[in-house]
């Protein structure tokens, strides 16, 4: 048996509505970045959808960018996609928990994202999990973008919010000691 057969697969989602999203790419390692992007878009072209790409520094400013992006700007998703390439440091362990953790956060307060920064030994493993030809974690990550936006047109707007992210009206100003809210 494949090894790709040996996992639970989901069909790609169909729109009936068009899906954008934005690809947040760390191009610190520019070959591996550029492959985790093409996989990406394969996929989410795939779903008949579109989607537009930054590049920031580092895997640490993806979660940031894409905060900032769910703020000013209309995308229904985002993917998140770098490397992160153990060194001599403790370095990498910071990168890998921090970016993850923050993008964790953020889809726990009702983004849809995917997260595709890999987070590897070396060169070699990083090379195999951008290639769209091998393990394709870019069209991953794009894929559950994708499942979670189908999640969220489905179920429909939410009204209590997700996770522990505070209705806007109930944000307290911070000194404001009677009570009244702020939007």
């Amino acid at each position: 048996m494949a090894e790709q057969d040996k996992h639970g697969v989901l069909p790609t989602p169909k729109f009936e509505d068009p899906v954008k999203l934005l690809i947040v790419v760390a191009p610190f390692y520019r070959a591996i970045a550029d492959d985790l992007v093409r996989g990406a878009k394969a996929e989410i072209e795939a779903a008949g959808g579109s989607c537009e790409v930054v590049e920031v520094p580092g895997a640490l400013e993806i979660p940031t960018a894409i905060a900032m992006a769910d703020r000013q700007c209309n995308f229904d998703g985002y993917v998140a996609l770098g490397c992160v390439i153990r060194g001599e440091t403790t370095h990498y362990e910071t990168v890998c928990n921090d970016s993850s953790r923050a993008i964790q956060l953020l889809g726990l307060q009702g983004l849809c994202i995917g997260n595709g920064i890999l987070t590897v030994e070396n060169d070699a493993q990083a090379e195999v999990r951008a290639n769209p030809e091998k393990m394709n974690k870019g069209g991953g990550a794009a894929a559950a973008a994708l499942h979670l936006i189908a999640l969220r047109r489905k179920w429909g707007a939410s009204k209590k919010g997700v996770g522990f992210k505070p209705p806007s009206e109930s944000i307290l100003v911070a000194g404001d000691s009677n009570g009244s809210t702020t939007a």
